[in-house]
């Protein structure tokens, strides 16, 4: 398992924009650029979702809800992968999870860290 820590949560408006970040504070170098890294988000009373994934080259894939508005990013020498959210929207108040994958290993999450959308 690996230690993810999350920030950069908030409360913000309809249309505005926050950036989420996620470390891996334990993890060296060789062995965070294996990992696909990604964000997953859960809204009161539904299923955990998919958000965006990167890989160690930089290759990235987002749900089809957040295209055009949400980036996701990595900085292999930080050990940090980035969510940047613009145009939010109410519906993407939820609390967000920054995910480590690796191909033969159980998924390590973090905390979360809450988004809400609101005027």
């Amino acid at each position: 398992q690996v230690q993810l820590v999350e920030s950069g949560g908030g409360l913000v408006q309809p249309g505005g924009s926050l950036r989420l970040s996620c470390k891996a504070p334990r993890m060296i170098f060789s062995e965070y650029t294996r990992y696909v890294m990604g964000w997953y988000r859960q809204a009161p009373g539904k299923h955990r979702e998919s958000v965006a994934q990167i890989d160690r080259s930089g290759n990235a894939n987002y749900t089809d809800s957040v295209k055009g508005r949400f980036t996701i990013s990595r900085d292999n020498s930080r050990k940090t992968v980035f969510l940047q959210m613009k145009n939010l929207k109410p519906e993407d108040t939820a609390v967000y999870y920054c995910n480590a994958a690796l191909r033969g290993s159980m998924d390590s999450w973090g905390e979360g860290t809450q988004v809400t959308v609101s005027s």
